[in-house]
């Protein structure tokens, strides 16, 4: 006997069902240009032998450069979780897990996030919050430092999934720190002061700042001086600082980076209460699908309360253990960190190098999965509207997908977001050899 098919229900605006206001809201920032650029490549997706005219993405955040090392690992070290052999952890992991995760796992995250910063600072695994993604993250903290109507301070540019990720579900605000090109984009006091002042003048609360270290989308990492400043700075206004971390991994070398974990061990961990870090293995180990984030607070009362809200977001109990495992494999993450970090600034030396044959500058980076680029010399006009034109210019006739400044928040119109490490050199090669020609015709005819 066949089923019957229902008919979809004629619905009309009088008899809608609504929503609720955070459901209908559109404070998720996706109608953003940093994600239509998203949609053109998944309509036209490049390939090198079934499409070479398709759209390269240039606009994703993804490390692939390292993804071999990964495979090989996973596959030499391969466990079958329903073997007899294996039958024990896997009834261990199918059934209930208390939501502070499996120890085993934090102990691995603890150490190899110790490894990421040269072994100049260790974390301590019992303050370690586990959560899915930094997405996941970074909403909670929100959550738990913030009251709707509050506001965050985040210095711009910044990574334009933040005003989702921090605003639309907590009814939270964020109010840029204003940054410039005249100092590379660097967070200054004069700069905080301004941002804190006008979010008093509004009569707005101010509950944190959160930083980018190293900065996503300037790909370059946070001086040592500055987040003494900023420590400073939130200390005499009594706020949180959030320090998000995700790429921390992805400098080209430990000692670029700087931690803000080192900076209060180095100040006795004066005012560590109000500091806490995110990271998360999406960027470094090019596992976004992994859903695998974290939380580290000096904070007890944050640990606890983050604890408890993490059963929201929890990870597989089967990806922490192979992620326990593999991560602690010192043999694995060392050769990995080593091997990762020299692809990623072979890749980012190919970029900066061929933008240069063209008169492309960049803003001077040692960290992350893309650059800065300063397209300005291509504008008309120094506008969004002109930066946006040319934006669209580059996605639908050159056929790359990269994400314009404004989009970032960006004050300083012609400012580019150029990823280059979730593709091979050869597909890099061709995006350039576009870019080229591109600029070229551009200069020809102005």
């Amino acid at each position: 006997m066949a089923l019957k098919v229902l008919e979809q229900p004629t619905t009309t605006s009088s008899t809608m069902v609504s929503l609720s206001k955070i459901a209908v809201s559109d404070t998720h920032g996706e109608d953003s240009p940093y994600f239509a650029g998203w949609k053109a490549y998944d309509e036209n997706p490049y390939d090198e032998s079934s499409n070479p005219s398709g759209v390269i993405q240039m606009g994703l955040a993804e490390n692939q450069v390292s993804f071999d090392l990964l495979e090989k690992y996973l596959h030499k070290n391969s466990l079958d979780p329903i073997s007899s052999r294996k039958f024990s952890s896997f009834r261990g992991n199918a059934l209930f897990q208390y939501y502070h995760g499996l120890l085993s796992f934090r102990k691995a995250m603890a150490s190899f996030m110790g490894q990421l910063r040269g072994g100049r600072v260790k974390f301590d695994p019992e303050r370690i919050v586990i959560t899915a993604g930094a997405t996941a993250a970074n909403e909670l903290l929100t959550f738990i430092l913030a009251n709707p109507g509050d506001v965050l301070l985040i210095p711009t540019p910044y990574y334009p999934g933040f005003n989702r990720d921090l605003r639309w579900r907590t009814g939270v605000n964020i109010l840029p720190i204003h940054c410039d090109s005249s100092n590379g984009f660097e967070i200054t006091l004069a700069a905080l002061d301004s941002a804190y002042t006008a979010a008093e003048s509004r009569g707005l609360c101010v509950r944190g700042i959160l930083i980018t270290n190293p900065s996503n989308p300037l790909g370059a990492t946070v001086k040592r001086a500055v987040l003494e400043q900023v420590i400073d700075f939130a200390a005499r206004k009594n706020i949180h600082l959030v320090s998000d971390e995700i790429y921390s991994g992805s400098a080209f070398s430990d000692r670029d980076f700087v931690s803000i974990a080192e900076v209060l061990e180095a100040r006795g961990y004066q005012d560590s209460e109000r500091c806490h870090i995110v990271y998360s293995l999406s960027k470094d180990l090019g596992l976004p699908g992994f859903r695998v984030g974290t939380i580290y607070s000096y904070n007890d009362d944050v640990v606890t309360t983050a604890r408890h809200m993490s059963s929201f977001t929890l990870i597989s109990s089967q990806t922490q253990q192979l992620l326990a495992t593999m991560l602690s494999d010192e043999e694995f993450t060392v050769e990995y960190i080593e091997m990762n970090r020299e692809r990623l600034r072979r890749q980012y030396q190919m970029i900066v190098a061929g933008l240069g044959q063209v008169g492309i500058e960049c803003l001077k980076g040692n960290a992350g999965l893309f650059c800065w680029v300063n397209l300005c010399p291509l504008l008309k006009d120094e506008t969004v509207e002109e930066e946006l034109a040319l934006w669209d210019c580059i996605l639908r006739e050159v056929k790359l997908n990269i994400s314009p400044g404004v989009s970032f928040h960006c004050a300083e119109p012609g400012w580019f977001r150029v990823c280059f490490a979730n593709m091979s050199e050869q597909t890099l090669q061709v995006a350039l050899s576009r870019i080229h020609d591109f600029v070229e015709r551009r200069r020809s005819n102005q």
